[in-house]
């Protein structure tokens, strides 16, 4: 796999120079014309290395290689979240520096896209002849929606077994349930003229603001707050939602300076921050249940908040709703997905495993995560890397970068994985 590091390295690194987050619809770009680009870089990339390819219409992309009649799908996706602020790298640049290649999406995932793209080129030159069917699948709204998914199903097939390469390795088998929901609390009276933090509702707020109808600048020094002539603002630390202590929440130092001003914020404190209905508490003895609230508005009377809640996999949704309901104010779920969870001594997961301890020489159990992938969209799926244990965390975060020696090891593991699970 040398021979297609460099080629690797370069296609990653062309491709994180698209800002693929959602953008404004244009009739050939669901997403935005740069999302749109993007796959089109892709699937030339793709095309120039002898494959059949497919644009469903700017939703998704399909590279497809072999004849069987049964059919195995690799699942990957190019948008990226905005990038949000932090950054010593230019977030769009594709950077290759110090060992990595820096950017939006270097990890998440257009880096493990592009190494399963060139896994399938190694496997192409060896003249592997597949059994199945092989389609490298591509969205392009995995962060905001899968409408992608939707449209692809709507027009082509999506095979019933594969894997994701978008969340980390041994192999995921399991997913927690996930539930985004806006919040709506009234408020009379309000302490404030503006208020508005958060980039994403999978992403804890890294930068809050509001403008005080009145402004003590002792309180904005005991909460450590910047003051921008009349407005103030809180700076915090961007991370996954479905990891959000690894993140500095922005939003809770900017309410904390409203609280003795408006019982209503006090009240969103008590049930967002300090959780005195035990959402939190919810688990099922190897998960647990998180809250993120991520993004924060205020409009026409009141504060509308949308939180990232992660469920165990166990866990129905009603006994999540039953906390919930129990804040006493209108809610609406914006996006729901089930959870995920596969056999851990399938044939998939199995497989899997082996080529991770045979490339890595870690043995290893499959583990549950928080994070949804598209595996979860497959019959039989499951998410296979790219993030090893221990890696410092960068998704969703400022300075992503995926380092070359990880792009080396990835081209390698994912060309036994596909070949092993295809032949």
């Amino acid at each position: 796999m040398k021979h297609y590091l460099q080629d690797a390295v370069n296609g990653i690194s062309e491709s994180v120079r698209f800002d693929s987050s959602r953008g404004t619809r244009t009739v050939k770009a669901p997403f935005g014309q740069s999302n749109y680009d993007c796959l089109c870089h892709f699937l030339a990339l793709a095309e120039s290395l002898g494959f059949e390819t497919h644009n469903y219409d700017g939703y998704a992309g399909e590279v497809v290689w072999g004849k069987g009649e049964e059919e195995f799908a690799i699942l990957a996706h190019l948008d990226v979240v905005p990038a949000g602020d932090g950054w010593t790298k230019p977030p769009f640049g594709g950077e290759i520096s110090d060992g990595k290649i820096w950017g939006r999406g270097t990890v998440d995932d257009k880096g493990p896209a592009i190494c399963c793209l060139y896994a399938l080129k190694a496997l192409k030159d060896k003249e592997f002849l597949p059994s199945k069917k092989i389609k490298l699948i591509v969205g392009c709204n995995e962060e905001s929606g899968w409408e992608c998914i939707e449209h692809y199903k709507s027009v082509a097939h999506l095979p019933d077994t594969g894997f994701s390469p978008d969340a980390d390795f041994p192999v995921i088998y399991s997913e927690k349930g996930i539930l985004h929901v806006r919040l709506h609390f009234p408020v009379e009276r309000a302490p404030f003229h503006f208020l508005e933090g958060g980039t994403s509702a999978n992403m804890v707020c890294d930068y809050c603001t509001a403008t005080p109808r009145s402004l003590s600048v002792a309180r904005v020094r005991e909460l450590g707050l910047e003051q921008i002539n009349k407005k103030i603002a809180a700076r915090g630390k961007s991370a996954h939602g479905s990891t959000p202590e690894l993140g500095e929440n922005a939003i809770l130092p900017v309410l904390r300076f409203f609280a003795n001003k408006s019982p209503v914020i006090g009240r969103i404190i008590e049930c967002l921050f300090d959780d005195v209905y035990g959402l939190k508490n919810i688990t099922d003895g190897t998960d647990t249940l998180t809250l993120s609230p991520n993004l924060i508005k205020y409009r026409k009377g009141e504060i509308q908040i949308v939180c990232d809640i992660r469920y165990p996999a166990t866990t129905p949704l009603k006994d999540v709703t039953a906390h919930l309901d129990q804040f006493g104010v209108k809610y609406e779920t914006l996006h729901h997905q089930e959870p995920l969870r596969q056999n851990k001594y399938g044939e998939l997961v199995t497989t899997l495993l082996a080529v991770y301890e045979e490339c890595t020489g870690i043995k290893s159990e499959p583990v549950s995560i928080g994070g949804g992938t598209y595996a979860r969209a497959l019959k039989c799926g499951v998410a296979f890397g790219p993030e090893m244990p221990g890696d410092t965390p960068v998704i969703h975060q400022p300075d992503e970068y995926i380092e070359i020696e990880r792009v080396d090891l990835l081209l390698e593991i994912y060309e036994k994985a596909i070949e092993r699970l295809t032949k």
